[in-house]
Order: C-alpha cells, then sequence, then structure tokens
C-alpha cells in the first residue's frame, strides 16, 4: 500500500487536530540544515511518510533558541543569576514544549539553517541528536534561486528586502553575503564538516544523491539515525506552504510535486557568474573531508 502523501501544512501552522491524540510524546529529536535549495523540503516530505516521524518546512525553533541565548547572556545585567544548567534547562524545554503535543510520533526533525551552525549546542542539551544537512553544488543553489525570482517579474520579495531593482549579479553577491540567505548556511555547513562534533553527528546528503537514487539515500540515513526501514513512496511525494511562500513573494519555494527526479536543465546564470561557484562544492573533494563526515 503506498504511503500518505505528506501534509501541506508548515510545522508552525499544523493544527492539533491533525495530530495523533494518543500515546508518548516524541522521545527522539534530530535536525535537518544546510543549505537552501538544496533539498531539505523534499527530504521531509519524503520522511513524513513514515508515521513515526513528523518533518517538515524551518521551524520558528532556531530564531527561538537564539534569541533565549542572547537575552541569557551577559548582555542582560540579569544573567549572573542565571547558571549553565539552567541555561540548558530552559533551551531544551523550549524543544520539549514546542513539540510535546505532537502525542504518537517517535522522532521529530526540526529543519532550520542555523543549526550547522549550533553543533556544540545541540550535543550539550540533546547528546543522541543527529543533524542531517543538506548541500547541493553551490551554482545550482543560486540558479534555483534565480529562477523563483524570474518567475514572479511582477513583484519584489523579502529575500531581497523587496527591493525591485537588481540584476542576477546584485542578488547572487546579496544571496552569498556573509549573513545572506546561501553565505550563512554555506558558512555555518562549513563549520559542522570541519568542526568536532562532526564525526557520528552530522550527516551531508547531497541534492544530487537524493534525486538520483532516492530510496539509498534514505536507506544511508535510516542507518545514520539508527531506525528501521520504512517503504517510502517515491512516485508520489506532495508538500505546499503557499501561505509562508506567498508572504516572501516566492510561491513555490516549499512545493514539492509528484515523484522524485534529478532535474534536466541549462542554467539561468551568466556562464561567468555560473563558474565563479563550480569549486565552492568543498564536498565533493575527499582531501576535504577530515573529519570522516558521512556522505550520501
Amino acid at each position: 500500500m503506498p504511503a500518505k502523501p505528506a501534509s501541506d501544512q508548515p510545522v508552525a501552522a499544523k493544527s492539533a487536530a491533525t495530530r495523533p491524540a494518543a500515546g508518548r510524546p516524541p522521545e527522539k529529536l534530530h535536525f535537518i540544515s544546510g543549505l537552501p535549495r538544496a533539498g531539505s523540503t523534499l527530504l521531509s516530505a519524503i520522511l513524513k511518510q513514515n508515521p513515526r516521524f513528523h518533518a517538515g518546512m524551518t521551524s520558528p525553533l532556531g530564531d527561538m533558541v537564539s534569541a533565549l541565548v542572547g537575552e541569557m547572556s551577559g548582555k542582560n545585567d540579569f544573567s549572573v543569576v542565571i547558571s549553565d544548567a539552567q541555561r540548558a534547562a530552559i533551551l531544551r524545554g523550549v524543544f520539549q514544549n514546542f513539540y510535546g503535543g505532537f502525542h504518537g510520533t517517535d522522532v521529530v526533525f526540526d529543519t532550520g539553517r542555523v543549526w550547522c551552525s549550533k553543533l556544540p549546542m545541540l550535543a550539550t542539551l540533546f547528546p543522541n541528536s543527529k543533524v542531517i544537512a543538506c548541500v547541493r553544488e553551490m551554482p545550482w543553489v543560486l540558479d534555483s534561486i534565480e529562477r523563483l525570482v524570474r518567475q514572479q517579474p511582477l513583484s519584489a520579495n523579502k529575500i531581497f528586502h523587496f527591493n525591485p531593482n537588481g540584476t542576477v549579479y546584485s542578488r547572487a553577491e546579496a544571496l552569498i553575503d556573509v549573513n545572506g540567505m546561501v553565505g550563512f548556511s554555506f558558512q555555518a555547513t562549513k563549520d559542522a564538516f570541519y568542526g568536532h562534533y562532526a564525526p557520528g553527528r552530522l550527516l551531508l546528503l547531497s541534492y544530487e544523491g537524493l534525486t538520483r537514487n532516492p530510496e539509498a539515500a534514505l536507506r544511508a540515513l535510516y542507518q545514520f539515525i539508527g531506525e528501521p526501514w520504512f517503504e517510502h513512496d517515491f512516485e508520489h511525494i506532495e508538500y505546499a506552504a503557499d501561505e509562508f511562500d506567498a508572504r516572501l513573494g516566492l510561491p513555490g519555494l516549499h512545493t514539492v510535486k509528484s515523484r522524485v527526479s534529478a532535474p534536466k536543465r541549462e542554467t539561468v546564470l551568466p556562464p561567468d557568474l555560473f563558474n565563479r561557484f563550480v569549486k565552492d562544492s568543498f564536498w565533493l573533494d575527499p582531501k576535504n573531508n577530515i573529519r570522516k563526515v558521512a556522505i550520501v
């Protein structure tokens, strides 16, 4: 029997009525992170077919945790009365309370670009957690975003601060800025990849591997997190967050439709811009994998 299609609601908007009414709250928590336009939404849509799993688009927890860490730091005069044990309990409680109502779900995958930059924190709060970093060859990440922009020629979007002016070159520069949509996640992924917490905790899942052979990619992921295999239906994948994407001004940003397949197309980027980022896909060179990170 084919698996049920994924819900079309983002995690923050999922109503209590859609959750199982009985059972215990989730006991296992893992994280999906990495580059944008690299398959994290597709991965979540596939994982959601497993009734034991919960996964979705980017959740608000990354921003919430970052805000709490800042407020419990020295910038707050009262931080002197907060111990590290209290900090850990408060941060752990954010996750536990946010997902506490998901009765009947055994495993939660929380998605956020920030998680790759917080491996030491995640290792402290959830020692048994794993991080799945979705990666994709860098020129094609920029190509994918540029395609979405060109599909909306009569509007502006939040990614570029609703600035209606710009070129493919200026948009690429904004994206790869250290605080940009691609630049931050790229540096965070490298931070995790080369960091001491990577071995056994980090798996790089390439968009190319996921789309060309989804079953092999998912089997490797299941083995990495230590879960029994579930027969997924890779011919019927559905996921959408239309309201969220519309607010960003980029309809289709989180839309996944039908079967998993590898796209075949020519780039919309000018040759000089495309070639500029060809060598940035650091995970493709085995010599760079000094921590022996699992790569699929």
